[in-house]
């Protein structure tokens, strides 16, 4: 489906000698696609996808858009195709711009564009049926039928839900980089690791560095699990070391060993949007700066993840783990809007899960406190939305924090668990369950 773009990313590597298959991850498009699936789940969506190239029909008598294409400033199809839509009725939604949706009748139909694929989806059967119609007569099309690869994604449906992964994916980068036949270890980073950026002697080869983080990067879209360890050597991509390319290769023999796993959304779960927020306190060796984890699931699975550095050095525990619960809000107000955009409101509070008490309370006290004036004003957003019931802030143990497996390395058995609590599950055992 993506063959325009690989085409042109490969033309331009020859020119700069660099490998543009090391794609960085996109996010947002995922998340959408995600969440449009569970609500598929629930509500029997019927999808199609359409792949289109970028050339139009433009001596078509019955365009009916007006483009100044004989102008000397070019409008593609793909600039073109959202005010297609528009003018079919479909609304451009607040949560991203790539995504249009329509409602008729108490029905839904939804169009998610990347450059030149789309997904089309929705329960409005009638609806999906004519903007196919529209878009084949408007644009050369090629119809690839139901969703089964999407940007290198991997779908499988069955009885008891959908799944998501990206094996031949990661089997590609193993191939490409000589470890497919690599022994297999059971986690991917080990239990407490702290890699610095002037230990070890530097690599001769730092571009091989480079495009396998890239690679691994785009793998987290469907692995979680390893959103950790891929964010902590993203970090010494200007100079690696030998240390940072040994943790990649550990990475590597993770992945060999789980090459069919992905996330599993089950029918039937309730379909409530919650979060876990955790944070590493000065867990950075050069920084001391936190690492700030958090997951967002709906039903069964985790539909959004990160793993990520904090901008500035936090004084104490409980202002990493608040600034970690604020990022965590704003990525829950995000995904309401998203399932308020497709007609899926989220009329409760959200519980977003913390395992820091004083960061629960400081979250939920309006009094302003002298300790904590020196937090930037921003990371009270998660106080204002606590006090006006979008979020609910809970506290759980340790134990069951499931965030902690995106702010430290952790050892086999708690790893597993926490895992299996993202929704992560081997084709082989869906393939079992389905027999």
């Amino acid at each position: 489906m993506e063959g325009n773009a690989v085409t042109s990313a490969q033309q331009t590597s020859k020119e700069e000698e660099w490998d543009f298959q090391a794609s960085f991850a996109m996010t947002e498009e995922v998340e959408e696609m995600a969440t449009s699936c569970i609500e598929e789940i629930e509500e029997t969506l019927q999808e199609k996808v359409s792949d289109q190239n970028l050339e139009a029909s433009l001596d078509d008598d019955r365009d009916e858009i007006s483009c100044p294409w004989e102008t000397e400033v070019h409008v593609t199809a793909v600039e073109i195709r959202p005010k297609f839509l528009m003018q079919s009725g479909y609304e451009v939604a607040s949560a991203d711009s790539n995504l249009f949706v329509k409602v008729r009748g108490g029905r839904v139909a939804a169009v998610l564009v990347y450059v030149d694929d789309l997904i089309i989806t929705g329960d409005d059967e009638a609806e999906i049926q004519q903007v196919r119609a529209n878009l084949s007569v408007r644009f050369q099309m090629k119809e690839l039928g139901e969703l089964k690869h999407f940007l290198g994604l991997e779908v499988d449906r069955s009885k008891e839900g959908l799944f998501l992964c990206q094996q031949k994916y990661a089997r590609d980068i193993l191939q490409k980089f000589g470890m497919l036949d690599c022994k297999p270890i059971a986690t991917p980073m080990e239990v407490n690791a702290k890699l610095c950026s002037a230990e070890g002697k530097n690599l001769e080869d730092v571009t091989m560095y480079r495009q396998l983080v890239g690679r691994l990067i785009y793998l987290t879209l469907t692995r979680p699990d390893i959103t950790y360890a891929v964010g902590v050597v993203s970090r010494f991509m200007q100079s690696p070391k030998k240390p940072h390319l040994e943790a990649i290769r550990r990475i590597l023999r993770y992945v060999k060993g789980t090459l069919d796993y992905g996330i599993f959304y089950r029918k039937g779960p309730s379909c409530k949007l919650k979060g876990y927020s955790d944070a590493d306190y000065a867990g950075d060796c050069d920084t001391r700066r936190s690492t700030t984890g958090y997951v967002m699931s709906i039903g069964s699975g985790a539909v959004s993840w990160c793993s990520k550095r904090q901008p500035t050095v936090s004084l104490c525990s409980t202002e990493a783990e608040y600034r970690a619960t604020a990022m965590t809000a704003q990525e829950c107000t995000w995904l309401m809007q998203l399932l308020k955009d497709i007609h899926q409101s989220v009329d409760y509070p959200v519980e977003l899960f913390c395992d820091n008490q004083s960061a629960i309370r400081l979250a939920g006290n309006p009094v302003f406190h002298a300790r904590t004036k020196h937090v930037e004003v921003h990371y009270h957003y998660i106080r204002e939305k606590v006090l006006r019931g979008d979020i609910e802030v809970k506290y759980i143990s340790t134990d069951n924090q499931i965030a902690d497996i995106f702010t430290k390395g952790l050892s086999g058995t708690k790893f597993e668990d926490f895992r299996e609590k993202l929704g992560m599950i081997s084709r082989t055992t869906i393939r079992e369950i389905s027999c």
